[in-house]
């Protein structure tokens, strides 16, 4: 009688470990899940190979450890994956159909040659991470940032940039550059505002006025675009939100592609 007693919860417990097995088994970056703010499960081509891929940079900040997701975890990876589902739909590049995480503290980051990273607000390098960003640069490489405001985290990621090379420095986009005019004509410019904020303000955190500005290698090659007080991230990951307005997430798309074309062709 005990022996059967066990078998129902027995029975329980492996349909459990079952559904959680099947939830995480064959998701690539399940290890880095409980960092992410929005973690899904990949698509059946997560495997397939392609010409482009989307480099997640897993920087280190001292923000990290104290909330449910670090840093560089906030959009991912539900974001990077609806952009890249938009940019297999909409353009003939090869594109891989998920993110690929890359960690500052390695050498794979010289494996993707565009990266994007949000909230660099907060970022942080030790002496070799800035060392291997600076030659990540310096061999082609391309890097998008995102979702920082004020003039606080300007700062914040200015010190990174001079950390990584001192005579990097930062400039506004002009009406008619090839970042804007890559894929469309993006002299219009257009605010992308954070879902909690979308609606009202449109202000986070203090951050008034938005910006697009680029740093450039001596040759004037855009090595870093740069997205200032708005959210670009948001508009990838509420594209499929009908409260998130469309406007901002086709200008969120759009942007994203300019800068995946700018960099592939540049």
């Amino acid at each position: 009688m005990r022996i059967r007693s066990w078998r129902p919860v027995l029975a329980i417990a492996l349909l459990l470990g079952i559904s959680l097995g099947a939830q995480t088994r064959g998701n690539r970056w399940a290890r880095y899940e409980h960092e992410m703010q929005d973690p899904v499960d990949d698509p059946p081509d997560a495997d397939r190979k392609g010409e482009f891929a989307l480099g997640r940079l897993r920087y280190h900040s001292p923000m990290d450890g104290g909330r449910r997701y670090s840093r560089w975890g906030i959009d991912v990876n539900k974001g990077d994956r609806l952009f890249l589902g938009h940019l297999i739909r909409l353009t003939r590049i090869d594109v891989e159909s998920i993110e690929n995480i890359v960690d500052v503290a390695t050498d794979r980051i010289f494996d993707t040659p565009w990266m994007f990273a949000g909230s660099v607000g907060d970022w942080t390098f030790s002496a070799a991470e800035a060392a291997r960003m600076r030659e990540f640069f310096l061999r082609g490489g391309f890097l998008m940032v995102d979702d920082f405001h004020n003039p606080r985290e300007w700062v914040t990621f200015m010190n990174g940039i001079r950390q990584i090379d001192p005579t990097f420095d930062a400039e506004e986009l002009r009406d008619g550059d090839p970042m804007f005019q890559a894929v469309y004509n993006l002299d219009k410019r257009v605010r992308v505002p954070g879902a909690n904020v979308v609606h009202g303000s449109q202000v986070e955190r203090g951050g008034i006025e938005p910006h697009w500005r680029v740093i450039r290698d001596p040759k004037g090659r855009a090595m870093v675009g740069i997205t200032f007080n708005m959210d670009v991230g948001d508009g990838w990951e509420f594209a499929d939100v009908p409260d998130y307005p469309e406007k901002y997430a086709s200008e969120a798309i759009r942007l994203g592609m300019n800068y995946v074309v700018y960099a592939m062709t540049h």
